[in-house]
């Protein structure tokens, strides 16, 4: 719950700076000129990068019918990571008109979406053995895939910011543990696909020098459902009675160029 209110908090940091341009705009001096106008109705194609971490909740269990004795099983553990990302991903959007005024700025646009992320977010994994004690290897995020949805409000004809929500899967690998002398341990745990939900916030502008070019920035928070690593034996691949109880977290932001297929000819617009 806590991870979930500093999500939604940061969304709201994030949107606020939009929302603020939409109140200024309610009250012009003057009459702006006409001005290019994109269409938000169509689809889309992007690509871009970014960064993040990610959060691990950790809990040793036993695993029987083999168990070590002197493990202690009521050890938890916050872990992480962190590192960058390269997406790809499109979508199709529609956009409602005739909503100029209020809160809706000029119009409403919603879509759906589909995207996946190669990234390099990593970190120290800590393991605990009985009368090896502690152990520690690399863990690393490899690769997610979402897809869901997204609203927003069209700030000006040419600004959108929104809020996405959805489904996605992320694949962490595998660690090789070492103890703190820097000395093998002959143990593992194998890599996992986890399966969760996400929740963002982001803008997405229209850039004006070249039609159906626009610039989007998102940030987005993910929470997996929870899984159990055995540990193995690396030379044998059987299990030596310990497994690792976890429950990953993301949290990340990227920044993508995306190329509108629906952009058509300008459209005059009224700010």
């Amino acid at each position: 719950m806590k991870r979930l209110v500093v999500a939604l908090t940061a969304i709201a940091a994030f949107t606020a700076p939009a929302l603020a341009a939409d109140m200024a705009a309610k009250a012009p001096l003057r009459a702006a000129p006409a001005a290019y106008a994109p269409s938000w109705t169509g689809c889309y194609l992007g690509a871009g990068g970014g960064g993040g971490f990610y959060d691990l909740e950790t809990q040793l269990v036993t695993a029987p019918p083999v168990v070590p004795a002197g493990v202690p099983t009521n050890v938890r553990l916050d872990q992480g990571g962190r590192g960058w990302l390269a997406t790809v991903g499109g979508g199709c959007d529609y956009q409602f008109t005739g909503l100029s005024g209020g809160i809706f700025g000029s119009g409403i646009v919603i879509g759906a979406f589909a995207d996946g992320d190669w990234t390099n977010i990593r970190g120290q994994h800590t393991g605990q053995n009985g009368a090896v004690g502690l152990i520690a290897g690399e863990m690393k995020l490899d690769w997610s895939w979402a897809v869901g949805g997204r609203a927003g409000i069209l700030i000006t004809p040419n600004l959108l910011t929104y809020f996405s929500a959805g489904y996605t899967e992320a694949q962490f690998s595998g660690t090789t543990y070492f103890g703190f002398n820097g000395l093998a341990t002959g143990l593992a745990v194998p890599s996992q696909r986890y399966q969760g939900w996400f929740i963002g916030a982001g803008d997405e502008y229209a850039l004006n020098f070249l039609p159906g070019l626009f610039w989007k920035t998102e940030y987005r928070f993910a929470e997996y459902d929870r899984k159990t690593l055995p540990v193995f034996f690396t030379a044998t691949g059987l299990p030596n009675g310990v497994g690792e109880s976890t429950r990953p977290f993301t949290h990340t932001i990227r920044s993508e160029l995306t190329y509108h297929f629906n952009w058509g000819g300008p459209l005059v617009a009224k700010y």
